[in-house]
């Protein structure tokens, strides 16, 4: 498996909506917001702005010096998923989502459409669904579905999972899942939003806690994004929340390696 910087743990979504500006607008923001953090070597996820802005944004990210997940998490029939995959290939984005729920031979089919060094990744049960939804969704357990998609991942190939840190456990000590584990509903400790007041997520850790548990990458969104001057003890900036967030990691990989 890939060894990973210490940066490229972390992952910042650019999810943003489009208001009087509309499309040009949420491409602005994006852009303004890789700006922001270049040099850091963090990866920005796109997804919504990816389909509305096209992948043309993936080459503008690349000129901004910052590595992009596509997130457009990939879910048709098999054939149509080999044609996606082997357009999205040639903007070489370095990590590419999948639903596992399209199935083993859907998500092969992107495995292998797309470039070596590109990670594809299957995402599992979506953060923002509880033990009820999975139920009514999966007929099973958060848990039990994780583990259900973590093996047909593995067998079609695929990189990684993105999978709730809560559900980490059900999966980290298997050795035959040679996986990385990717979690979003990341709140960093000295964010604002860490007291479930974020209505999307269900089941949330902090950085060094996800890592702890064996998550490979994070995925930390809105407490970064809104960073802004202050005078609270908190970040000032998008930046300085990524620098935050990367001591935090850095916390969980040190834990982590006093263990062994």
């Amino acid at each position: 498996m890939k060894e990973l910087k210490l940066e490229e743990r972390l992952i910042l979504p650019a999810d943003f909506k489009p208001d009087l500006g509309g499309i040009s607008e949420v491409r602005r923001k994006v852009l303004e917001l890789a700006g922001s953090v270049e040099g850091t070597g963090v990866i920005i996820k796109v997804n919504s702005a990816l389909r509305a802005c096209g992948y043309s944004l993936i080459k503008e990210l690349h000129d901004r010096g910052v590595k992009v997940m596509a997130d457009l998490k990939l879910v048709d029939i098999a054939e149509t998923m080999e044609t996606d995959a082997l357009i999205i290939a040639e903007y070489a984005p370095e990590l590419l989502t999948v639903m596992c729920c399209a199935g083993i031979e859907g998500m092969r089919r992107v495995r292998y459409g797309v470039l070596s060094e590109m990670e594809v990744l299957g995402v599992t049960v979506l953060t923002s669904l509880n033990e009820e939804d999975c139920q009514a969704i999966f007929t099973c357990s958060t848990k039990a579905g994780v583990l259900r998609f973590a093996r047909m991942a593995q067998l079609a190939g695929l990189n990684g999972l993105v999978l709730s840190p809560a559900e980490l456990e059900v999966v980290r000590d298997r050795p035959e899942l040679a996986l990385t584990f990717n979690t979003p509903a990341i709140r960093p400790a000295w964010s604002v939003f860490v007291g479930g007041d974020d209505q999307n997520q269900n089941r949330v850790m902090t950085p060094a806690k996800a890592i702890e548990a064996g998550a490979d990458r994070i995925v930390v969104g809105r407490p970064i994004l809104g960073a802004k001057p202050n005078d609270k003890g908190l970040p000032n900036s998008p930046r300085e929340a990524v620098e935050r967030t990367i001591a935090e990691i850095a916390e969980g990989l040190t834990i982590c390696e006093g263990r062994r």
